[in-house]
Order: C-alpha cells, then sequence, then structure tokens
C-alpha cells in the first residue's frame, strides 16, 4: 500500500512566510508599545502586550495556511473552538487592541501587506490622539465614598441621615448607589457617589464622616474611572 506525504507549502514561498511573520511581529509590536504609552489604570499586564504580539503573529501563520481553502478554514474554525479562555478582560478597550492586532494579522497573514501597515500607523495615531488630548472624557470629576456603619446606627433608626448631613456641608451633590450587610451582619456599609466642593479636600470628608460613625472605616477613592475597583 502506497503511503505518499503531500507537502502543501507551495501555495506560499518562503519569502511570504516571512514577510507576513516579520511584518506582524513589527506592527504587533508596535501596537504594544502603544498600548503601554497610552494605559492609564493600575492593571498593566506585561504578559498581556506579550500575548498581543503572538496572537498578531499567529494570526498571520493562520492566515498562511487557510488561504483561499474554505474547507480548511472551516476545519481550523472546528479546532480552535475547543480552546477556552477563563481569564476576563478587565476593559474593553482591551478588547479593541485585541481585534486590532488580529486585523493587522489577518491583512499580514493574507498579504495585504500595504493595508496591514497603514491600517496600524494610522489606527495608533488615532489612539494616541484621543489619549493625548483626553477625548470624550467626563468634564465631571466624581468621588467613591464607603461608609461602615453599626445597624443601629442613628437616631429614630434612620441610618443614612446623619452621614448625609456630613455630605451635604461637604460636597456639591451626592448620590446613594447601594447600601450592603457586611461581617455577618455586625456592620452596615453604605456607598454613595459624590462630588467635593471646591476647597474642600477628601481628608476633611474622611475626618467629618469619621467623627460621625464613631471611628468606624471610612474610604473615599478618587479617580475611580482610572482605576480598577
Amino acid at each position: 500500500m502506497p503511503f505518499n506525504v503531500q507537502d502543501l507549502s507551495g501555495t506560499f514561498s518562503v519569502g511570504d512566510i516571512a514577510i507576513a511573520l516579520s511584518l506582524s511581529f513589527v506592527l504587533s509590536a508596535m501596537i504594544g508599545w502603544v498600548y503601554r504609552f497610552t494605559h492609564r489604570n493600575v492593571s498593566y499586564s506585561q504578559s498581556y502586550v506579550q500575548t498581543l504580539v503572538i496572537l498578531g503573529m499567529l494570526v498571520a501563520l493562520i492566515m498562511l495556511i487557510v488561504g483561499s481553502n474554505i474547507a480548511r478554514a472551516f476545519a481550523l474554525v472546528g479546532a480552535l473552538s475547543v480552546v477556552r479562555f477563563r481569564n476576563a478582560v478587565k476593559e474593553t478597550r482591551d478588547v479593541g487592541f485585541i481585534f486590532l492586532v488580529m486585523g493587522i494579522g489577518m491583512a499580514a497573514g493574507t498579504r495585504f501587506y500595504t493595508l496591514a501597515v497603514v491600517a496600524a500607523v494610522a489606527i495608533s495615531l488615532v489612539i494616541l490622539v484621543m489619549y493625548r488630548f483626553s477625548w470624550f472624557a467626563a468634564s465631571v470629576q466624581r468621588q467613591i465614598v464607603k461608609v461602615q456603619i453599626p445597624p443601629d446606627f442613628g437616631a429614630g433608626g434612620n441610618s443614612t441621615e446623619a452621614i448625609q448631613d456630613v455630605l451635604i456641608a461637604h460636597t456639591s451633590e451626592f448620590e446613594l448607589v447601594s447600601i450592603e450587610s457586611i461581617r455577618g451582619g455586625a456592620l452596615t456599609e453604605l456607598m454613595y457617589t459624590v462630588r467635593l466642593k471646591k476647597g474642600h479636600e477628601p481628608g476633611q470628608l474622611i475626618a467629618a464622616l469619621g467623627e460621625r460613625t464613631g471611628g468606624q472605616r471610612v474610604t473615599v477613592l478618587t479617580g475611580y474611572d482610572q482605576t480598577d475597583l
């Protein structure tokens, strides 16, 4: 029984492989540096940026394998569908970078080299401009205030009245977001979004709330739109 091995690499040359992988690497690395430069949150991950570079090259490789063969494309979809990712993406912006390197890898793998370069440079410039000029940033800076109080805190059973008196004195606006029982019901945690008045500091608000709550824990989180809650 004859056994023949068929090499399908003739559909593309070694030069095509080198150019596609090299170009996807360079462009994905450039996108990774743009991500690092424009990242504002505290949860920066070196592993995530390295994954962006690897993903761009892998997509280019997959596109070289698929070529114009529809049957091969469906086979790869079925093979890749068994992969499951458990890590949650913390920001929608991170998802955008994933799709960006995938698009660049697809363009390089299908030998649309000019499209890959132009798209990578143009989109990276847009990202840098949005970062530099803070497009779509909220004009009002708000804070998160967390206050822990005993269940029987407050006169007449109104646990929020004394807290709100302090907030009225130190903030121009506030809104109760949640009330949660913690430590097995020993304490109640109130969470507010507030906007401090001009001239008032977070430390002053913490001190005033601490006097009302008898020294229970008070937390004021500023810049929460740029951190991970």
